[in-house]
């Protein structure tokens, strides 16, 4: 089979810096301008700006072996990486040549006339980019950085029924030992025992590992802070985080579901509750994702740039405190914090429940790298809606939160609860359904 020619978009090195290595024995040919616009995206701290400075540092490594220019082999069994121009003959009438996209197009119609025995093929997550390449009869590609999931309605839930003898609901209602021995359930997946002699007979328990009883359910009577649940899935989600033993939970919910005020509620409580204070302090972040400029560009200090992006947070903190000097005090002597993620990599943190909100803004990197940051006695929950993902790099099968749920559901240190109703108000249930 003939060798190809891969002239890759930005697009695709912002995404994934290990792009290089992913077109097996296929050269590729990395046009100048993409260097220029990986260098505006270094300085960034999110995930971007840490898939640019990877390339960069991985093209500085390739350049000791060799000249770019020239071409050097990216590993053994690949093929050749340099960089090149674009030839300002090769452009078509009418094209605009300082446009950035043009000028990666540019390029790799150079390559198209320059060898035409090779096939060159563009590769680009910008469709309306694999569009032009169309109209000018070159193969483009999109790029999809690596999956969990094929399609996002396979991701695991948290829930799942079992049909069971109308004695073992009963036995189950009556505290006593039921087990359900099924291989396809999940450590702490939530089971709906549904009698076979009458469909309307139902029990909800938590299956935590084979040969082990059905779990009854922790709910949230007689707690100072957590909130009533209002539907099974919350009821799951509570149980979840409110057990210590679990110190890895994932919560997918539309808005309005309460996915992040049930974090927060249980977080409270294990912080600052009457009972047993099962954590020191609380830690609440959330990616700053921006939608138009950078804080950068946002007047003011850091915690007045900081404030719009954790404002929901906040919203939540006092609507459940009820009282904002109250959080203030919490928040000045330490016991709660409120940061963006950019100043919790790299700590290692004890004795603490971590909740990150809008996770499903994370690419799998970023979350391995919070992960891996938490340290003894520590709970950390992940929340978000990975229909409404703000990173233009990652999908609804790539993000880190979709990483997380598939990854952990085999283990017995993790559970998850994916919640479908929305409970804020009728108005936002019936836009999320329907927007």
């Amino acid at each position: 089979m003939a060798k190809k020619t891969y002239v890759l978009d930005t697009s695709v090195y912002l995404t994934d810096a290990d792009a290089v290595s992913a077109f097996k024995n296929n050269d590729i040919v990395i046009p100048l301008k993409v260097l220029e616009e990986v260098d505006k995206h270094k300085s960034r701290q999110d995930g971007v700006g840490n898939q640019a400075r990877k390339f960069i540092r991985a093209l500085d490594a390739l350049r000791e072996k060799g000249s770019l220019q020239k071409g050097v082999r990216i590993g053994k069994g690949k093929g050749l990486i340099r960089v090149s121009s674009c030839k300002d003959e090769h452009f078509p009438s009418g094209f605009e040549v300082d446009n950035p996209d043009n000028q990666i197009i540019g390029v790799a119609l150079t390559e198209n006339k320059e060898q035409p025995e090779k096939k060159v093929i563009v590769v680009s997550r910008d469709i309306n980019m694999r569009v032009k390449c169309d109209a000018l009869g070159l193969k483009a590609e999109g790029y999809q950085a690596s999956q969990v999931l094929s399609d996002s309605s396979q991701l695991y839930s948290g829930f799942g029924t079992c049909l069971v003898d109308d004695q073992e609901i009963d036995k189950f209602y009556e505290n006593k030992d039921v087990f359900i021995e099924n291989a396809k359930f999940f450590p702490n997946q939530f089971i709906m025992m549904v009698s076979n002699a009458n469909e309307k007979k139902t029990a909800l328990g938590r299956h935590t590992s084979p040969g082990s009883p059905l779990r009854h359910l922790t709910n949230g009577k007689g707690r100072e802070w957590v909130i009533k649940a209002r539907n099974k899935e919350q009821s799951f989600a509570l149980d979840l985080l409110l057990d210590e033993n679990i110190p890895v939970v994932t919560l997918v919910g539309r808005a309005g579901s309460g996915k992040t005020l049930a974090a927060v509620s249980a977080g409270l409580e294990q912080v600052l509750g009457n009972g047993k204070k099962v954590y020191k302090k609380l830690i609440v972040s959330r990616p700053v994702q921006p939608m138009g400029k950078d804080l950068g560009y946002l007047p003011g200090s850091l915690e007045e740039k900081m404030r719009p992006w954790l404002a929901p947070i906040r919203d939540n903190l006092e609507y459940l405190l009820g009282d904002k000097f109250q959080m203030e005090e919490y928040m000045t002597n330490g016991t709660i914090e409120i940061e963006a993620l950019t100043y919790i990599r790299g700590r290692s943190i004890s004795d603490t429940y971590i909740i990150i909100d809008e996770a499903q803004n994370l690419s799998k990197h970023e979350l391995k790298t919070i992960i891996t940051r938490v340290g003894e006695r520590t709970k950390i929950v992940l929340t978000g809606d990975i229909e409404q993902i703000d990173n233009v790099y990652i999908d609804e099968t790539s993000n880190g939160l979709t990483y997380a749920i598939e990854k952990f559901k085999h283990h017995e240190i993790a559970g998850h609860v994916t919640l479908t109703k929305g409970e804020r108000s009728k108005t936002a249930t019936l836009a999320a359904r329907i927007l």
